[in-house]
């Protein structure tokens, strides 16, 4: 066994080499005392076989509380096991469905990406093209019914936000069934499993209204990549990502396995395999079926060993796990954490 004068020592060069080579960086990036903590945290769960390698910064957060309705950008974001929450605003915990339950999103109905959401305390503000907008409360009676609805096919269940805001998004989308708004209730509903949408994620991966994943992060420069290759450039809006990173090479992503931001850590799980929603011009609500789809293919299909993972959807952005809850905020660096041999 090891005497304390040994382990004394050891300890002493640990902290030497941290204040010699790390304090430094962690404080010309402002972090500040809560991120170095974070950090020493993990150098003494895996001690010196860990390296903190900087990939980005994070430019942008945006949270979309209802499903396929406008994000709201915030500056700082609370990364739960859910994904995120920026005050009252959780990330798709509200969705709007039919009668019967089955969730309605872009693909069915186009014109809901130009719905635009914003907090107010207690309340969600709605407002769309032509429409007066319209207050709905975050915290629901509990005498209004809970409704067991379907999310690619999987059973969760979302609290009825009653008839004033069901009747607002009918007229607006001119169904000629009801439409509601339902809410998740974390205290009170069982989330779904994001393994049971792809297989890849793990068991205890869980999300609310997502189609699979608590966060996708993409990169500007992915975009930018994309918008170069295509005749009438397409927005952030178009792919609805959690998280955008700077500072990196295009698709430098695809590789970012172990990622640590703020005091969150993040664990690449797959790659997010793009459908029809993003050919939807977040600006008009009208669906093209094309692009940027059709030139994503071109160049963004998945190697034939993972067809039958993505089959023949181009892959932009990827799909994190929550490996640890956190804070980070805009301006953060991204680390890429290395563990050595």
């Amino acid at each position: 066994m090891a005497s304390s004068s040994s382990i004394s020592g050891v300890m002493q060069s640990v902290v030497e080499n941290f204040q010699r080579h790390q304090l430094p960086l962690l404080c010309a990036a402002g972090l500040g005392v809560t991120a170095i903590a974070s950090w020493m945290w993990w150098r003494k769960k895996y001690g010196e076989r860990v390296e903190l390698r900087k990939v980005g910064t994070v430019s942008q957060i945006l949270i979309y509380p209802i499903k396929s309705c406008k994000a709201i950008p915030v500056q700082e974001a609370e990364c739960m096991e859910l994904g995120l929450r920026h005050e009252e605003l959780e990330d798709r915990h509200w969705l709007v469905v039919t009668e019967e339950g089955q969730m309605v999103t872009g693909r069915q109905e186009p014109r809901i990406v130009l719905i635009s959401v914003t907090g107010t305390g207690d309340s969600l503000c709605l407002e769309a093209p032509g429409m007066e907008k319209i207050f709905v409360p975050v915290a629901q009676p509990k005498s209004n019914k809970i409704l067991d609805c379907r999310v690619f096919s999987l059973d969760i269940q979302g609290r009825d936000c009653g008839d004033e805001v069901s009747h607002w998004l009918t007229t607006y989308l001119q169904s000629s069934t009801p439409y509601r708004l339902v809410h998740f209730e974390p205290s009170v509903m069982k989330p779904r499993k994001s393994h049971e949408t792809e297989k890849p994620f793990r068991e205890k991966d869980v999300i609310a209204y997502p189609d699979a994943s608590p966060i996708m992060l993409l990169s500007d420069t992915s975009l930018e990549e994309l918008n170069r290759r295509l005749e009438n450039p397409v927005s952030l809006a178009n792919f609805r990502p959690s998280i955008v990173v700077s500072g990196c090479e295009a698709f430098s992503e695809d590789g970012w396995e172990d990622v640590k931001v703020g005091t969150t850590r993040l664990k690449r799980v797959m790659a997010c395999g793009r459908c029809i929603l993003t050919t939807v011009d977040p600006n008009t609500g009208v669906m093209s079926r094309k692009e940027p789809l059709d030139t994503l293919r071109t160049f963004r299909l998945s190697d034939e060993s993972l067809s039958h993972l993505y089959k023949k959807a181009p892959l932009f952005g990827q799909y994190y796990g929550v490996d640890k809850t956190g804070m980070f905020r805009v301006g953060d660096p991204v680390y890429l954490v290395v563990r050595g041999g």
